[in-house]
């Protein structure tokens, strides 16, 4: 019997992945809680779609310089330490905050600085994290930890948002107390973490090392096609950045509504993992992938056009159901297509990926709507997904075809 066939198949067997679960929900649950403070203040502060835009600049450009020393040190190091280093940098910067709104001197430049200090630590974080994934589980329920996995981060967002938004009318600093204790939480679990396969051999660092990921992503259409779609979709049709407009300018709901609509893309996600979990993607998996990046531009459009509360939160349900096909469906085809002893550098391409789409999208929706207003930036972002998933049919028909994770 092989070494796959005799692991355990269901994820509950595996210790160090309810360990690896527990620290992904606490790490989401601060960096959710540091967005809707985040948010809010600037916004509340200067009244402007460009300072909104401008955080996810900042967050976005610590992950471009740091990319390639990422995933070098990922796969040199000790990812655990990595992580726990990460998460006591977040920590402490959460509390810095809130200790400038008691003390009276935070300002929005003090704010972008934290911002700064946030994106640095997430781009070591996130991707180191994602690394570990793959010692914890064997191979075969890889999948469906993947999907797991990713309802850890929707959870947080179903919770922490709301809760941050309730904590913010009590004050900031009380909200930022509470991410701060979620990311010394989130430490103390991956401190617990043993994995149960031992790492691959670590390779010296060289100039040809560091950028490998690069080369095996472009040699991959397959990944290249993935993480690309991913990326462009979320880049156009990403309105996280213009929900604090969305809530005080279009729905009219306050604190509390901000913290409710970033809520709602996680219900979705979380729902769909729920099914993930139990349902298998295979086979089809690339036309499902397709299938679900539509899906999000048709709920962004819906959203972006939407004046009622209870139409808003179900467009984000299904924007946050599709989005989360497409992220496991990516995820699972990286993470299974790559040698453990390259995860890190592939990861760390993988995740300025994600950053582009994410933080530099959210800079890109603050600039649209600055110059056109918030709902028709969100229509033309939505219509623009849609239009790049026909695109990108065409221009990876292996992707397109592709019917398991490994052929």
């Amino acid at each position: 019997m092989s070494a796959s066939a005799a692991a355990p198949k269901r994820l509950g067997d595996h210790p160090a992945f309810r360990y690896f679960w527990t620290a992904r929900v606490l790490t989401s649950s601060g960096f959710q809680v540091a967005g809707v403070v985040v948010g809010w203040k600037v916004y509340a502060d200067t009244g402007s779609a460009f300072a909104l835009g401008l955080v996810g600049l900042f967050q976005f450009m610590p992950m471009l310089l740091l990319t390639f020393v990422v995933g070098s040190v990922a796969d040199r190091f000790d990812r655990r330490r990595i992580v726990m280093a990460c998460q006591a940098v977040e920590c402490v910067t959460l509390a810095t905050l809130a200790a400038g709104i008691i003390g009276g001197f935070l300002t929005v430049q003090g704010i972008f600085v934290a911002v700064v200090v946030l994106g640095g630590a997430r781009a070591f974080e996130s991707p180191t994290l994602t690394s570990i994934l793959p010692a914890v589980v064997p191979p075969s329920i890889l999948p469906r930890a993947t999907a797991v996995s990713s309802s850890a981060m929707q959870s947080a967002t179903i919770v922490a948002p709301s809760l941050a938004g309730l904590l913010y009318a009590i004050g900031p600093e009380v909200a930022l107390g509470l991410g701060s204790a979620c990311y010394f939480a989130a430490l103390l679990a991956m401190s617990l973490i043993r994995l149960e396969r031992p790492p691959s051999t670590r390779q010296p660092v060289t100039l040809v090392s560091i950028f490998s990921g690069v080369a095996f992503i472009w040699s991959r259409k397959i990944i290249l096609g993935a993480i690309s779609l991913d990326m462009f979709a979320v880049l156009l049709g990403g309105i996280t950045a213009l929900l604090p407009i969305f809530a005080q300018d279009v729905l009219r709901v306050g604190p509390w509504g901000l913290g409710m609509l970033r809520s709602m893309p996680a219900v979705g996600a979380v729902a769909m993992s729920l099914i993930l979990a139990r349902v298998d993607l295979q086979p089809g998996v690339g036309r499902k992938m397709f299938a679900a990046v539509i899906v999000f531009g048709i709920a962004t459009v819906v959203f972006s056009a939407s004046t009622n509360i209870v139409l808003s939160c179900l467009a984000l349900v299904a924007l946050g159901a599709a989005d989360n096909v497409s992220v496991v469906v990516r995820n699972s085809l990286v993470q299974l297509l790559t040698p453990d002893e390259m995860r890190g550098r592939v990861n760390s391409v993988n995740a300025l990926f994600i950053g582009t789409s994410n933080q530099l999208g959210e800079f890109e929706a603050g600039m649209v709507a600055g110059l056109i207003g918030a709902v028709p930036a969100g229509i033309v972002g939505g219509v623009g997904t849609i239009l790049v998933a026909l695109l990108w049919m065409c221009l990876f028909p292996a992707l397109r075809r592709a019917q398991r994770f490994v052929e």
